[in-house]
């Protein structure tokens, strides 16, 4: 489904990425190894049982800023798109922020290129990088709606696209990405 202008629809809700059961993919924000780990990426494997980690372990893991397509195994979903945010890093100069900003945009591209590989077009994603990874959230909220809209349009085709997100906080940031990506569409 495209919105009137010809871009993505974006849907944002609070909740959680595991119990999201009428897309075609769900994102997990994963470490390197696709291994599992904590937040999401736990989260994720846990719900999925160990066919995940089964199948995950003949990947070869995952470098930062691409994406690997898995099975769904045990989650309501039939597929698992894995993707590694970049870490973020108090201490980088400006090129070292800028290199972050690109790595957690390809997040997003990369998703929807693999995605589109497999007629996939419905997919659920977490905020990327903002837990653990500690990505400034407003930041990277912008990154991510940005992302989203240039590759679905780039790509063509129907996309719906969801971001389930944790919290209030996150939500709240991601609402505030999205309308000043609407107004500036109406500039």
């Amino acid at each position: 489904m495209t919105t009137v202008d010809g871009s993505p629809l974006i849907t944002l809700r609070r909740g959680d990425i595991t119990r999201v059961d009428d897309v075609d993919a769900i994102v997990n924000a994963a470490n390197s190894t696709l291994l599992g780990g904590g937040g999401v990426d736990g989260a994720i494997h846990r719900a999925a049982g160990p066919g995940l980690l089964a199948e995950c372990r003949t990947l070869g893991g995952c470098a930062t800023g691409d994406a690997k397509l898995t099975g769904g195994h045990d989650l309501p979903v039939p597929h698992v798109l894995h993707t590694v945010g970049p870490v973020w890093s108090v201490h980088a100069d400006e090129a070292g922020r800028a290199r972050r900003d690109a790595d957690l945009a390809s997040c997003y591209r990369r998703c929807l290129e693999v995605a589109d590989e497999h007629d996939l077009r419905r997919l659920a994603f977490p905020s990327i990088s903002t837990g653990a990874y500690r990505f400034p959230l407003e930041r990277a909220a912008r990154i991510a709606i940005a992302s989203l809209h240039e590759t679905a349009a780039r790509l063509g085709g129907r996309w719906e696209l969801r971001l389930a997100l944790f919290d209030d906080e996150t939500l709240a940031a991601y609402e505030k990405a999205l309308e000043g990506r609407r107004d500036d569409a109406r500039l």
